[in-house]
């Protein structure tokens, strides 16, 4: 099918491509009425085969993550398509597309004549799609159906007419309907900017030639991907991580990665991550071996390792997942999934790490991940209307590496909301917004910086969300000698008699003059901290970026902003611990000194044997029995054993499944 198209051909046909999701992207960016798509860029756009495999889309603008979305799942539920036609669906388990209900995904065909060339597709994500809290999400959610409306894929515009029922049930279940409506007109101007952008393609080189470059890119695409695990000894390269709780108040979630590397393909087991919570923690995939949630990290090492990347489907062809069904990672219906993003940014974190091992030097330190995605709903005293938006992302870090400091104050795509428009958009006043110093990882190159903000509400019933809090517990970890990143915070009205640590709650109710402060995590540094040069250290402290205290872990000692000379060489000549290739924080080597590998393993196995719906029950009934085990850290693995035999005692139902699993 490419056979036709040589090097410089095929690259042009890729730039008109891009530049036609490009031109997608910002027709919704200058149209979207909601600061979360028009400011935070929480969308995407892109075009797609006929069969669903996206074959482009945007570099700069809009959500970085769904740059290989197959859409195969949703296309193939409409019975046919025409021209003037525009399908929608927000249902996490139709299609495996839609990953959580507030992510309305529209795709729409591109004919040329009547041959279907391919699809305009694109989501943003809704403030709040109705449910049981404003925004839709929280992790204390236990069923999709507390989620918000969900619409199954369906045609919202059928040959160019509007189903105006549809969109009435749609509109009367949320709470901000204009601002639902005026984004779903964007995202359809979005679409019809690409159909004109692609027709004019295809006037200029041919309704074939178009087609055989949609599939050129694709191919392209996997040629790189090729390259890559060429590059890589063929092994095995495992990587693990925690969520701080797996439910509100409970345990550690575990995620675990095995890459098997077999010549020019890749294996990732995501086997010995969790069972499926009671929680809205569950990343829906449906089980299929490339899709892209669990895939994000894999497409972002590709990239940093070779920015040239064609980034479309192509880029998956030479991966296979294996997400074991009612999992964490493959939930079964009605698991929710509102926070299915939180899941997804740590198991970028475990794909790097992973990867890490596999080309030592090459990749950075751990990324912050944490960062809560702050929504406000409270009431405009002005106006006594209901006012809600989303006022800021607070993000953590980009992970220290071997050519540099990690970048502050960013984690994944999500752009920065002025303070301007987060206080025009919804009545509450900043108080401040910035950098929260010490929070990167100590390293020859240090961990990029987390963000803080401090702000106050002023009326009765405001409810604050504040979804994927984490990284209260459990930190970022550290590469080629360099430290672990800080944690995380959230305090109601700091500094006074009342103050409230809110640890990873991400639904706070206030009441009027209530002050919150949140924090993003840092991610870890590189190298060895103690060679950091001591003039990047001076700078540092001089930014605000470290404070003089925080100086002293990286061997300098600053007092009233003035270097002590003599102070600094005697820490630097000081005994400590030799440099670690990967170092983790404190409270994770606490922990893992009963829940290690082999112990988290074996309760995996226990657990998988048992139906889903006991997992989650059991994973908790064990963690208590462990708890009590005084013998627990001097043999982990017996003290799981014997742990889940007494939790399961209760129970005889469950006998002949302990039976197989023992």
């Amino acid at each position: 099918m490419t056979a036709s198209l040589d090097p410089v051909t095929l690259q042009i046909l890729k730039s008109h491509f891009e530049a036609a999701a490009e031109s997608m992207a910002y027709t919704l960016l200058r149209t979207a009425h909601s600061a979360f798509v028009k400011e935070t860029e929480d969308f995407t756009s892109g075009l797609t085969t006929p069969c669903g495999q996206t074959f482009a889309s945007p570099k700069d603008l809009g959500a970085t993550w769904f740059v290989g979305l197959d859409y195969a799942g949703v296309i193939g539920a409409i019975d046919s398509y025409r021209p003037g036609d525009i399908c929608i669906t927000n249902d996490p388990y139709s299609g495996y597309v839609c990953t959580h209900a507030p992510d309305m995904h529209l795709w729409m065909p591109v004919f040329a004549g009547e041959r279907l060339m391919c699809f305009a597709v694109g989501h943003i994500h809704n403030t709040d799609m109705g449910g049981a809290v404003p925004a839709s999400l929280s992790r204390a959610l236990t069923e999709v159906h507390q989620e918000g409306i969900r619409i199954p894929p369906c045609k919202l515009v059928d040959g160019g007419v509007m189903d105006e029922k549809l969109l009435a049930v749609m509109l009367r279940n949320v709470r901000m309907p204009e601002q639902n409506w005026g984004d779903l007109k964007a995202q359809i101007a979005s679409l019809k900017t690409a159909e004109r952008k692609m027709h004019e393609a295809i006037a200029r080189f041919g309704a074939d030639m178009v087609h055989a470059g949609m599939y050129g890119v694709l191919d392209l695409a996997e040629r790189q991907a090729r390259r890559l695990f060429a590059s890589i000894d063929d092994g095995e390269y495992g990587f693990s991580d925690y969520i701080d709780e797996d439910s509100p108040g409970g345990v550690p979630c575990r995620l675990k990665l095995t890459i098997r590397v077999r010549g020019e393909e890749a294996e990732f087991d995501f086997s010995g991550s969790d069972p499926q919570l009671q929680s809205a923690l569950n990343m829906p995939t449906g089980g299929l071996p490339r899709h892209i949630l669990p895939l994000v990290g894999y497409n972002y090492v590709v990239y940093s390792l070779d920015p040239t990347v064609a980034l479309n489907c192509g880029l998956s062809r030479p991966v296979r997942c294996i997400l074991p069904e009612g999992s964490v990672v493959n939930p079964v219906h009605p698991a929710a999934t509102g926070m299915r993003s939180l899941t997804c940014t740590r198991i970028q974190g475990i794909v790097i790490g992973a990867f890490s091992r596999a080309l030592p030097g090459r990749l950075p330190a751990g990324p912050a991940g944490g960062g809560g995605i702050l929504n406000v709903r409270t009431t405009d005293a002005r106006t006594g209307r209901l006012a809600m938006a989303s006022i800021n992302p607070i993000t953590g870090g980009g992970g220290g590496a071997a050519n540099g400091d990690g970048q502050d104050g960013s984690n994944s795509f999500l752009k920065n909301t002025p303070v301007e428009i987060t206080e025009a958009e919804v009545p509450i006043r900043v108080l401040s917004y910035g950098l929260q110093p010490d929070s990167g990882g100590p390293g020859l190159h240090r961990g990029g910086l987390g963000t803080q903000m401090t702000f106050q509400v002023f009326t009765p019933n405001s409810v604050v969300t504040a979804r994927n809090r984490d990284r209260v517990r459990f930190s970022s970890w550290g590469a080629a000698g360099g430290l672990a990143g800080a944690t995380c915070g959230f305090t109601r009205n700091p500094g006074t008699a009342n103050a409230e640590d809110l640890g990873n709650t991400d639904v706070v109710r206030c009441a009027p003059g209530d002050v919150l402060t949140i924090s993003a995590s840092g991610a870890g540094g590189w190298g060895d901290p103690f060679e950091r040069p001591v003039e990047a250290v001076l700078r540092d402290v001089a930014q605000g970026k470290v404070s003089e205290a925080g100086a002293r872990a990286y061997g300098v000692a600053i007092a009233g902003g003035v270097l002590d000379q003599a102070a600094t060489e005697a820490l630097r000549a000081a005994p400590r611990p030799a440099p670690q290739a990967i170092t983790l924080d404190p409270a994770r080597i606490a922990f893992e000194r009963v829940w290690s590998e082999a112990a988290w393993d074996r309760l995996s196995e226990l657990l998988f044997a048992l139906p889903v719906e006991w997992r989650f029950f059991m994973k908790h009934q064990t963690f208590a029995q462990v708890a009590q085990d005084a013998a627990a850290e001097a043999d982990p693995v017996a003290a799981i054993e014997r742990g889940f035999a007494a939790a399961a005692a209760p129970y005889p139902q469950l006998a002949v499944r302990q039976g197989e699993a023992a």
